[in-house]
This record gives C-alpha cells, structure tokens and sequence, in this order.
C-alpha cells in the first residue's frame, strides 16, 4: 500500500556524529541520513530531512512539521505510548574495552574474578556487571570517557560500557590508540533496551509498516550492513 506514500517528511538532529551532523559543505550527513535516503528510495518516495534541534524533534512530530523522526531515539515503553516506532534500526550493546598489551583476552566469570572494572556508576551497565559478574571489582566514574581514561592508564584492568561511547572513543584521539574491544557483545535487552528507532505520530501506522518493510528489504540485501560499515570504522559489534 506504499502507493499512497509519495512524500516523506524527514526530521533529524544536527549535531550527533556519524549518525547525523552537518558537513563541511553544509549539507546533512550521516548513518541516519544515508538510511532515510535509503528507506525513501526502497518505496519509492520523494522525501525531504530537515534538522531541528534534539528537544524540538518530537514536538515538530506532533504538531504536523513532519511524518517522521530518524535521529538515534531509544525505544522504550513510554516512547511507544505517545508514538508509532518502527522496528529498531539499530541495538546498542555493551562492550568491554582492554589495553592492547593487557592480559586479558576473554571475558567470562573465570577470567575476570577479581579484576577491576571502570564504569559508569549508577548505569545499567553498573547494574548488568553486579548481576553477571558478581566477582567483578567495580571502579564508579561520571563518563564513560574516565572509565576508559582510568582504563588506559592502568588504574582498571577493563572498561565496560555503551558500545557507540567505546567505539567512538576507540577510534579518536583520546585512547592514544591504546587498547580495543574485548569480547563481544552484550544486548540484552532488559538491560540495555530495545534499541533505537524511527519515530512517527501515534495513529500512522501505515506509515510505520510502510518503513519497516523497507527496512527488512534495505538490510536483507546487504545495504544496511554498507552504510554501517561506512560510518562506523571501528563497528560497535
């Protein structure tokens, strides 16, 4: 039924790289960008991405300034209240981070009895360890980027935290190219949330079905697997 949806009227944020940001040319670009694009030309549609600052995105959403939000917004239960989401576009899992020149190399119960764990204090990733593993030191910091400083300079064996946080810190000058990932990811969602997703008004579900499908195609094919490899070097999984 996507013949009656010719037009869609994008709005993301502008200052969240690489899922959406503006370039040096002016112009939006980004993961989130690419995958509108992407959705648009699956179905068929014209479509427009205007940005809006963060806190004005689902304001703009319910008074008709535009059809649907493609800008990173985590998928909970009071979201899916007040809105129609599409299926998640992308999860965000938990990821441990190592000095290259570290010891440890796995991450299970055994391996890391004892040792000391930078994290975030008070966050459901403080919350994940205490209940998988419980033999764990835990070493509380207000950012994600202390843990991992503490973690590069020794002062933990491991951080633990938001994989796209990690990742990014991974790949930037901050990490003096020190250390990577350690063991894989951790999604559960109970945890760490459904995901992040595209947002339309409650009552659109046309709309919503119309852009899961294209979704289901855009990644079946490989094209979603592109684009994210094409903005995310260092990939969060």
């Amino acid at each position: 039924s996507s013949d009656l949806i010719n037009m869609i009227r994008f709005l993301t944020e502008e200052d969240y790289p690489p899922f959406n940001f503006t370039g040096a040319d002016g112009q939006l670009q980004g993961f989130n960008i690419d995958l509108a694009r992407a959705i648009c030309a699956e179905i068929g549609a014209s479509c427009t991405i205007q940005p809006r600052r963060w806190d004005l995105l689902l304001p703009a959403l319910d008074s008709d300034g535009g059809d649907a939000v493609i800008a990173s917004h985590r998928i909970d239960a009071d979201l899916r209240r007040r809105f129609e989401v599409s299926a998640p576009v992308y999860r965000v899992p938990a990821r441990f981070a190592g000095r290259r020149d570290g010891l440890i190399r796995a991450v299970d119960t055994a391996t890391l009895q004892g040792r000391t764990i930078a994290v975030v204090g008070g966050s459901r990733h403080e919350a994940f360890l205490n209940a998988v593993f419980p033999a764990v030191k835990i070493e509380r910091h207000a950012t994600t980027e202390r843990a991992l400083e503490a973690m590069r300079r020794g002062q933990a064996d491991l951080a633990f935290g938001d994989g796209i946080a990690v990742s990014f810190w991974l790949n930037g000058s901050e990490s003096l190219d020190c250390c990577s990932f350690i063991g894989g990811p951790f999604t559960e969602s109970r945890f760490f949330g459904e995901g992040a997703g595209i947002v339309m008004r409650l009552g659109n579900g046309e709309l919503r079905q119309v852009i899961d499908f294209a979704l289901w195609r855009i990644s079946r094919d490989g094209r979603f697997a592109k684009l994210y490899l094409k903005h995310f070097p260092v990939p969060f999984y």
